[in-house]
């Protein structure tokens, strides 16, 4: 009983030990396996590091202005008897826009025309006899008195007239009609908006240290949402002579062709001012930065040599950069990398120093300076 227990115990222990080796044997077949293996190279697509020049430009956020633009409103209370005038339409300067009761004006004019032709008489009579000596000069003094009286009685009442027939300033679009047939009218109330809009006014701010680059005559692109981010060209043609002291900034002024009247006062406008100077910069999509906090860093292809030094695959060398200006989906370097050398231009996020990779170029986006995206 004791010598089967035993031959039992001993054939336990040969089988774990075959077991063991051969397991053994398996592990060392799988690391060495793992250890050879090589993973297939990643797809990437690449864009080279190109030489550029790009204009100097100044940017900033402005409005818009009319060069006229005032709200009509009534001079002299009085009654609207007439509206002469269609909402949204254009008009000339004198145009007649609103017409106030004028009647009890129109019936105290002739009397008061009357009493200056009297009066006149009155005064040519008393210059006679004055040089005739036949009538004190006091006598002429207040003929010439009360001519004058009513000509100004008569003139105040031509101007009440004038005034009470409302006309457009000057030419521009009318707005919205704020009043209505009959009204009572009071003093400064609004009639309608008048705006003249071609040219407009481009109305922003620079810091105070671009004010030696600033001058008239600048060209000035705008871009406003109203246009589809239509680039829109001006010229500047005012500079404040004085610098707000809360801000520092300085406000400028461009003028902007706008026949087709699509640009409208009060509208918010991106202005970017073309400077004279350009510079030469090197460009590459902006999605081929790989951002972190301890330094930006783009993928450089580069061929890999086999032993005999021959082209054995590409490979992706990590370089860290100095970033400049970005413009559209291109970005600026100042440091890291040479003209002519090719960067991974998309998914640098999931690459890694020294990976093998293939150059697929077939599903890369295209690159722009001044892209358009579509609104889905």
């Amino acid at each position: 009983m004791t010598k089967r227990v035993i031959f039992t115990v001993l054939g336990l222990v040969v089988l774990v030990a075959v077991l063991g080796a051969i397991k053994g044997l398996q592990i060392r077949r799988m690391s060495a396996a793992g250890a050879a293996f090589t993973p297939p190279p990643e797809p990437v697509t690449t864009a080279d590091v190109i030489e550029s020049v790009w204009e100097t430009t100044l940017t900033s956020v402005g409005s818009l202005t009319a060069v006229q633009g005032v709200t009509v409103a009534a001079e002299l209370p009085g009654k609207v008897v007439k509206i002469d005038f269609e909402p949204g339409k254009e008009v000339a300067a004198g145009d007649l826009l609103l017409q106030q009761d004028i009647s009890s004006e129109q019936a105290q004019l002739p009397g008061a025309e009357a009493a200056v032709k009297l009066t006149r008489i009155n005064l040519k009579r008393a210059r006679e006899l004055v040089t005739k000596r036949m009538l004190p000069e006091s006598d002429r003094d207040t003929a010439q008195a009360n001519y004058d009286e009513a000509i100004a009685q008569a003139d105040n009442i031509r101007a009440a007239i004038a005034k009470k027939s409302i006309r457009a300033p000057f030419g521009g679009r009318l707005g919205i009609r704020l009043v209505n047939l009959g009204e009572i009218l009071k003093e400064g109330q609004a009639i309608v908006s008048l705006q003249s809009l071609n040219p407009i006014f481009a109305d922003f701010s620079l810091p105070q240290d671009k004010l030696p680059s600033i001058q008239p005559g600048l060209t000035v692109r705008l871009i406003t949402d109203g246009l589809a981010d239509q680039s829109i060209e001006g010229k500047i043609t005012a500079i404040n002579p004085d610098v707000d002291p809360a801000t520092r900034n300085f406000r400028v002024q461009a003028t902007v062709e706008n026949p087709d009247e699509n640009l409208r006062p009060g509208m918010f406008v991106n202005v970017a001012v073309v400077l004279p100077q350009e510079k030469k910069v090197l460009v590459i999509p902006a999605t081929a930065v790989l951002y972190a906090p301890y330094g930006d860093s783009v993928y450089v292809v580069e061929e890999k040599a086999d032993e005999q030094g021959g082209a054995e695959g590409q490979v992706i060398r990590q370089q860290f950069v100095r970033l400049g200006e970005q413009r559209g989906d291109f970005t600026s370097l100042l440091e890291g990398v040479k003209a002519g050398e090719t960067v991974v231009s998309t998914g640098v996020f999931k690459l890694r120093n020294g990976q093998a990779v293939t150059v697929d170029n077939t599903l890369a986006p295209p690159f722009k300076l001044a892209p358009k995206p579509e609104d889905n």
